[in-house]
């Protein structure tokens, strides 16, 4: 039975990634099919590599379990390449991205368990444990690289910004949800959408004087970073919550608050690097009503009326 939840686990963590992604099926330049061993197809394509290839083969098969998790950014900076060597790499493996070949080599690489869930299980077997031990380590760890004074200016912004969007996708879409339950007590005039295509509508109307935050584990999903670029191009100044510092989206934003998981990776799910967004929207709230004082404690009592009279 558990062999058969841990096919599910793989089916579901591959077959719903995006469609420009999903290529593991696909014929590279070189027609080999990607879905054969990754380490296999390094070694035997090893003499058609040109030499910064070869350092990135080098580096990979000496370290393959630790390829995996880091983001493109990551992995060719600690290789010492260039991102468009990495992805030319990749490509000549047969793959038609980045997300591809990872989840390839975690597949030979990483322990089953992890494949499904961020860190390995306990010999145990403890599921509460490995549950609860993540989400500790990642809430102990973003406390640890959380920039006090960028997250202070957040609110300030937020607070002043005429409207304050906010926007995430997929799994970051709920903390997005959850940062408006919170931030719309305080009075703040703030807009979000759950549709791709509604979000990118809000985004165009943005003023030079608004504010957005924009939430994404990865900070590389390709619809997230067109949301910014739209707003960018308004003039609207954005904040993103990530837990890569060196993602396109860290990148792009005006202000990151960053978080840290164990274990951090796109391959598995980023279960405990959730709890860590939502912890950090809960310190922005907090820093947000510091702000607010009084006025924002007489909106705060609005709201707590409004509702009193809906419960039994």
């Amino acid at each position: 039975m558990k062999f058969f939840f841990f096919l599910l686990a793989i089916f579901f963590t591959i077959g719903f990634t995006s469609s420009e992604d999903n290529a593991t099926t696909q014929v590279g330049e070189n027609g080999i099919m990607s879905g054969q061993s990754c380490i296999y197809l390094i070694h035997s394509l090893m003499d058609s590599f040109s030499g910064k290839e070869r350092t990135v083969a080098d580096h990979i098969l000496s370290h393959p379990s630790e390829a995996v998790h880091p983001s493109i950014e990551e992995l060719a900076a600690n290789i010492g390449v260039s991102v468009s060597t990495l992805l030319r790499f990749v490509k000549k493996l047969g793959y038609e991205g980045y997300q591809q070949f990872r989840i390839a080599l975690a597949t030979e690489t990483m322990a089953p368990e992890s494949r499904y869930y961020e860190t390995a299980l306990p010999e145990s077997g403890d599921s509460v444990a490995a549950a609860f031990g993540a989400a500790r380590k990642a809430l102990d760890m973003t406390e640890r690289v959380l920039d006090r004074e960028v997250l202070s200016e957040v609110a300030r912004i937020a607070c002043k910004a005429p409207i304050f969007y906010i926007f995430g996708l997929g799994g970051s879409g709920i903390v997005a949800g959850d940062a408006v339950h919170k931030f719309i007590r305080s009075g703040l005039h703030c807009q979000t959408a759950q549709d791709f295509h509604l979000q990118l509508m809000m985004a165009s109307q943005a003023k030079s004087g608004d504010f957005a935050l924009v939430i994404s584990n990865t900070g590389a999903n390709k619809d997230s970073l067109a949301i910014v670029d739209i707003l960018k191009r308004s003039g609207c100044r954005v904040a993103a919550i990530t837990t890569y510092a060196r993602s396109a989206l860290a990148r792009t934003a005006d202000f990151t608050l960053l978080a840290a998981a164990p274990g951090a990776s796109v391959i598995s799910e980023a279960f405990s690097a959730r709890i860590a967004h939502l912890t950090i929207i809960d310190a922005l709230y907090i820093e947000i009503m510091e702000i607010l004082k009084e006025k924002g404690l007489d909106n705060v009592e609005k709201m707590r009326s409004a509702i009193a009279g809906r419960r039994l």
